[in-house]
């Protein structure tokens, strides 16, 4: 560990005294990509290439077909990112988006805000010719699906990815997304551990639908719908969570299970975790522990696909340098159910949702923010 000595005046001492200045900037990327993927990056410049390289690429947004050239600029705000996370499926299934985040920079790039699309929000998915799609009404996560097609070949999750952006740039209003990432759900377990855990504030006790105390599956129930036996439980106030854990309680969302409010109390539970996520990337257990640092970086690998559109993770990394866990602003967007002769069909969001968007547009989220404190997700 290293640990500097506390200045003059007795003030407390920095992990960062004696940290070169690459190795902080990295690890500040390495914070705000936790909040992409559960990544974190420091290290010399070898251990910044072999990031760089485990690191999955692809064209998420088309423009290699569009014939788009890479942009060699700096990266200014401000700056609107898509993540996506999925679950690992058959190579022949096409993908569901389980998770959609977008993370939103201001001009500034000292802070930013983060909120979540409901996968069930029924919207008006955009016609896509390159899987032959002719566009349509549905739920939001089905889009990502719909784009994967490829004809004579197995589905395309970065094709796919495109389509679902198109329309959440729709929805939003959001001109283009300046990056985005695929992530893969098992992989996130996989970093989580490689981590050692991650140390979280549950805010009310909550029973796994799916997974025994002991991490295994639930059985089926033999006489009807979902599961019998014993669950898991995370009980309320600061628990400290391995992989396998993590991901089970980001995933429920039924009131049986103690969360009350359905998928947005899950929405609101995965960006209390990638918070915490990024307060652990940042914490002095993982910046100064190259043997953890490495772990974490072959289990990104397998986890993350990204695209800078022309600017690699590490260009972002420089660009988001000022980003603190504490200047994420966790953002909800109320909304509630839409049923057809008494049959749930999917979610919608509140009037007002809309001005939320039209202040992200202007730069006023935080003027909105203070008229509309219900909007923000509070962690702890």
């Amino acid at each position: 560990m290293i640990v500097g000595k506390a200045g003059k005046g007795g003030g407390k001492s920095s992990m960062w005294s004696g940290v070169p200045r690459w190795a902080r900037v990295c690890t500040v990327f390495g914070a705000v990509l936790m909040l992409l993927s559960g990544v974190v990056l420091v290290g010399a410049e070898a251990l910044m290439a072999r990031y760089e390289g485990a690191v999955g690429k692809a064209d998420l947004f088309g423009d290699q077909a569009a014939g788009a050239k890479e942009r060699k600029s700096d990266i200014k705000g401000p700056l609107n990112i898509l993540l996506v996370g999925i679950d690992p499926r058959k190579p022949e299934t096409p993908p569901l988006a389980d998770s959609i985040m977008v993370l939103h920079v201001p001009e500034a790039m000292d802070r930013a805000y983060l909120f979540s699309m409901p996968r069930d929000l029924i919207v008006d998915i955009p016609r896509f010719d390159k899987a032959g799609f002719k566009g349509g009404r549905a739920r939001i996560n089905a889009a990502m699906s719909e784009g994967s097609d490829v004809q004579g070949q197995n589905p395309s999750a970065a094709q796919g990815f495109e389509l679902l952006a198109k329309t959440v740039q729709q929805v939003t209003g959001i001109k283009r997304f300046d990056a985005g990432a695929i992530i893969n759900f098992n992989g996130f377990q996989k970093i989580v551990d490689a981590m050692g855990g991650v140390d979280m504030y549950i805010e009310r006790e909550v029973r796994s639908e799916h997974r025994e105390p002991d991490g295994k599956h639930r059985k089926g129930n033999p006489y009807g719908d979902g599961y019998v036996g014993p669950q898991a439980v995370y009980k309320k106030g600061t628990q400290h969570l391995n992989g396998w854990q993590a991901l089970d309680y980001v995933r429920q969302r039924y009131p049986k299970n103690g969360v009350p409010d359905g998928d947005y109390g899950r929405q609101r539970h995965q960006q209390q975790f990638v918070k915490a996520m990024a307060g652990q990337a940042l914490s002095a257990d993982v910046v100064t522990n190259p043997i953890k640092l490495d772990r974490v970086l072959r289990a990104a690998g397998q986890s993350l696909v990204f695209s800078g559109r022309g600017h690699s993770v590490i260009d972002f990394g420089l660009a988001l340098r000022n980003l603190r866990p504490e200047t994420i602003q966790m953002v909800k967007l109320p909304g509630g159910g839409v049923t057809e002769n008494g049959k749930y069909q999917g979610e919608r969001f509140e009037p007002e949702v809309e001005d939320f968007f039209t202040a992200l547009h202007n730069e006023q989220l935080d003027a909105f923010l203070l008229e509309h404190p219900d909007f923000q997700n509070k962690t702890k």
